[in-house]
């Protein structure tokens, strides 16, 4: 009674299953603003990727290494994070997570001083440990601030703030860290010995840059979010249940009994392998098929691709109130694979345009999937963890673009090698059509 009197006080009411009677606007507003953090952190990856690539001299392969140290990340701590919410709150995690995102931010000044590749990859994992954190938490979290019914529509409200940070990472990189250089691998190209390593070094110092600003709104978040009280939103034990939370065995028992759940988790790890590999190597697409543009100029194609994409959950949202979930995701992906097919087999910057056109598709599929999949979940007692699961299938962005790189340094075509995504978006285009399907046939039987 006196937690229920607490929560009346601030103007909610938690129900048995997690969910609050109503939003909790100033709070949902809160932990929605957290959602662009990550993206300028994941959109920042896109611009290092390019960087790095000429600095320390490296195949596309070893490229992907800065996606697969901050997706590896995501898959090594989605499960501790989980255990931390369990145990805590979903408010100890976000700012657990906050804590981590700033000091692997603080890493990139020892790390732009080493210049050591290495150094840089702890900097992102440290990040990406945070980012674990707090997308385990805030997805899951966002969805139950408020009426059950509503839960898709609040987690596709705050996604959709994803891309305006992911505008922010790359509208950063693009002035502070390329600003005037042009197109560095040309610029470098004759470089050798001590003066290569001494503009080498130069050009790493600017990464520091964007990662300045960013520690700043961390800190202002950090501060706001430790003095807002906020909702429980779990799972209340009933008096027939008042046996302790399951333990992780129990919960991977009881999950891996659930067809679709594991069905959606795949289909997450193939759509951000896919979505993180697109994004990875437009930049590259671009310069390689246009060389007399600049890395800035090239890196004003991922700004368009993050409005697209922005557009996209905005059209999505929409249509989803009208139509089918799944219905629209069908569409979508299917929609999206042809854009992908064009990248692939078009010779010349209509390629980059249809990868442009991708991320427009891109849009619903995250929040989409993480929802729907959760909702699967019938007993909430294991949400968390649940939700935990659905976060490591993040561990595709560090499989996929590896591969893609891979297949990039044997063609010999990084053109080519976006036949990896769109292999990709065929799989996640099979799983919502099946989906849809019974979708379909629950409504025929309900209707009988």
């Amino acid at each position: 009674m006196e937690s229920t009197a607490v929560e009346k006080k601030h103007g909610w009411i938690q129900l048995s299953d997690g969910y609050l009677d109503k939003t909790p606007i100033f709070q949902f507003v809160i932990v929605s603003l957290i959602f662009p953090l990550w993206g300028a952190a994941a959109s920042l990856n896109d611009i290092l990727i390019t960087q790095f690539k000429t600095v320390f001299q490296l195949n596309d392969a070893s490229t992907a290494f800065v996606q697969s140290a901050f997706y590896g990340a995501y898959f090594l701590i989605a499960i501790p994070a989980s255990l931390i919410i369990k145990k805590n709150s979903y408010k100890f995690a976000i700012m657990t997570g906050l804590v981590f995102y700033i000091v692997g931010c603080g890493l990139f000044f020892p790390a732009s001083n080493m210049a050591t590749y290495s150094m840089f990859l702890v900097a992102i994992f440290a990040i990406a440990i945070g980012l674990s954190f707090l997308e385990t938490s805030c997805d899951t979290y966002s969805s139950m601030l408020g009426p059950k019914k509503q839960a898709n529509i609040r987690l596709n409200i705050s996604q959709t703030l994803v891309p305006l940070g992911d505008m922010m990472g790359i509208i950063l990189g693009k002035y502070l860290i390329f600003g005037s250089v042009g197109n560095l691998s040309e610029t470098m190209k004759n470089m050798h010995g001590a003066q290569r390593l001494a503009y080498g070094e130069k050009m790493l110092q600017l990464t520091l840059e964007p990662y300045k600003y960013i520690l700043l709104v961390l800190v202002l978040m950090l501060a706001i979010l430790a003095f807002t009280p906020m909702p429980k939103s779990k799972a209340i034990s009933t008096s027939k249940d008042k046996k302790s939370s399951p333990s992780l065995k129990e919960t991977l028992v009881y999950l891996a009994k659930n067809s679709r759940f594991k069905k959606g988790v795949m289909a997450q790890f193939f759509y951000v392998g896919m979505q993180t590999t697109v994004w990875s190597f437009t930049i590259r697409l671009a310069l390689d098929l246009n060389h007399s543009i600049s890395d800035s100029d090239a890196s004003t194609f991922m700004i368009y691709s993050y409005a697209v994409w922005f557009f996209g959950k905005i059209v999505a949202n929409l249509l989803m109130n009208r139509f089918s979930v799944t219905k629209v995701l069908t569409v979508f992906s299917a929609l999206g694979t042809i854009a992908l097919l064009i990248t692939t087999t078009v010779t010349n910057m209509t390629a980059v345009y249809a990868a442009i056109a991708t991320s427009f598709f891109f849009g619903p599929e995250w929040p989409t999937i993480y929802a729907h999949t959760l909702d699967t979940v019938e007993d909430k007692r294991f949400t968390e963890t649940a939700g935990a699961f659905i976060v490591m299938a993040i561990v595709g962005g560090a499989v996929i673009p590896a591969i893609q790189g891979l297949v990039s340094d044997i063609s010999g075509s990084m053109q080519l090698s976006f036949i990896v995504p769109t292999i990709c978006y065929v799989i996640v285009t099979t799983y919502f059509y099946f989906e849809h399907r019974l979708d379909i046939s629950k409504q025929k039987l309900a209707i009988k």
